[in-house]
């Protein structure tokens, strides 16, 4: 070792059999992170807990926080951020960029034909009824056109690289996927705490991604509008995403409403201002389908704007994402997705899908329930990690209980193999040391009329608990900053 590595690298322990993004198979440094490492090198342990300490207060006095929703309570807590960042070279990055960009407009143009032509359906390439026995399929939305044709204006793709060294995508999130402002974030919090860092690589700006957003959300107005009046709407301050609604408001210089302050009269949408109504033509949602307008979807709901799918349905305000996009991230239609992509664009998957075992086929529900220890166990319908099970994590009574709630109803189940996420040096505060984590990454794509814009970083994920491979925050996970390189 050299005594760069005797610093805070030192107890470091690689286990040979993970994929370690920042050494290679003989315990070396890559290259691509040879001067990062030097530069934490020459800080000793105690300088990088107060470096750490810093970010954190930051992180409290930005108010960057997220709700964890337990059995019986709701928890805030700061975003676990880690201050070794993880590095893509531009090479690795154009594959995943094509790739996000393909998924993308791959999911938009099925999601136009499930609720139009059904040609996919009608050709047996995706079963029908996967399609109608979602519980995110909207009937209300057959026949209706989205102004530019778009369904999933934001999509987040959750991608691993496995031991293998190749990346593969875990799922899609085109319903409300959240994180983006945690990319921002993270990088304003590093260059705070290690500037002179950012002076020996050329990494790409993350700071783009709101201009970039409202530039393509406003490209979908309805027509006859010119200069489109967009919003983001809100459940609430209680949400668990809520810093990022204001934040990504604040950044776009738009307004944050929630659904009281917006009316409909005579199919258009309106917000209550001191000055008086003034008309609504975008609205960049953050509330569920089902609580969008209680005069069409839950009655009770008290999130949404009545008569807010009607001015829809007629063209005069766009949605964003539109409802119903969440049919296609259905974890049961995701084992499709290569097909789709050949069936829409005529090219084969730039990311690779994890192989999926689908619960509703009576041979891969079998193989399912023979191999639980082998597999993790995934609801259909779920996000933020929750009611994953990992086979090789389970109990014998817990593995009976799997195994009885899958019997009791397939469909709403998926099963994967368990991989092999790659590890990134992490700071443990409980150790006060770098330690091996596994990490993934969510990358976030923006189509609009005839564009698109992927951000170049991403929010990298960790699992914080040694050993586990959720990475979700609402399941104690955290986050770095990603640096994708420049040419």
């Amino acid at each position: 070792m050299t005594n760069i590595e005797n610093q805070i690298f030192s107890s470091y322990q690689r286990n040979p059999d993970l994929y370690d993004e920042i050494y290679d198979k003989e315990g070396k440094v890559k290259e691509i992170y040879q001067k990062l490492f030097e530069i934490y090198g020459e800080h000793t342990i105690s300088d990088y807990v107060n470096l750490n300490s810093k970010a954190k207060s930051s992180f409290f006095n930005q108010g960057i926080t997220f709700q964890v929703y337990g059995d019986s309570d709701v928890q805030e807590k700061i975003f676990p951020f880690d201050l070794f960042p993880r590095i893509i070279d531009h090479k690795e990055w154009d594959i995943i960029e094509r790739g996000s960009i393909q998924r993308s407009k791959a999911l938009n143009l099925f999601l136009w034909d499930v609720y139009h032509d059904k040609k996919i359906l009608k050709d047996k390439i995706v079963p029908i009824d996967l399609i109608t026995s979602s519980a995110n399929y909207l009937d209300q939305m057959n026949g209706i056109n989205p102004p530019g044709g778009i369904y999933n204006h934001i999509s987040g793709i959750d991608i691993i690289k496995h031991n293998d060294g190749k990346y593969y995508v875990l799922e899609d999130n085109i319903r409300c996927p959240s994180g983006v402002s945690y990319v921002i974030c993270n990088r304003t919090a590093l260059k705070k705490a290690l500037f002179g860092v950012f002076n020996h690589y050329q990494t790409h700006s993350v700071t783009n991604y709101a201009e970039n957003l409202l530039e393509l959300l406003e490209s979908v107005k309805p027509k006859g509008v010119d200069v489109p009046n967009v919003v983001v709407i809100t459940p609430g301050m209680y949400n668990s995403a809520f810093y990022e609604h204001s934040y990504l408001a604040k950044t776009m210089g738009v307004e944050l409403v929630e659904g009281r302050d917006l009316f409909v009269e005579n199919d258009f949408v309106y917000m209550k201002t001191i000055k008086g109504p003034e008309k609504v033509d975008v609205i960049y949602r953050r509330i569920d389908d089902q609580f969008i307008d209680p005069l069409e979807f839950r009655a009770d709901s008290a999130l949404g704007v009545p008569g807010l799918f009607a001015a829809y349905k007629k063209g005069n305000v766009t949605l964003a994402n539109a409802p119903g996009t969440g049919v296609a991230d259905d974890k049961a239609v995701y084992t499709y997705m290569p097909q789709i992509i050949k069936y829409y664009l005529d090219e084969e998957p730039i990311l690779n899908n994890v192989h999926t075992y689908h619960c509703s086929r009576p041979d891969e529900l079998k193989y399912v329930l023979e191999h639980i220890q082998e597999l993790v166990i995934k609801p259909v319908d779920e996000a933020g990690g929750y009611g994953i099970s990992i086979g090789n994590k389970l109990t014998k009574a817990e593995i009976e209980k799997v195994k009885a709630e899958i019997k009791e109803n397939p469909r709403k189940y998926v099963a994967q193999p368990i991989m092999s996420l790659s590890v990134h040096p992490t700071y443990i505060d409980e150790t006060e040391s770098f330690e091996q984590r596994h990490v993934d990454l969510r990358t976030y794509t923006v189509l609009g009329k005839d564009k698109e814009f992927v951000l170049k970083g991403g929010l990298t994920r960790v699992a914080l608990k040694r050993g586990n491979l959720i990475v979700n925050s609402s399941q104690g996970g955290g986050s770095k900053d990603t640096w994708v390189l420049k040419k």
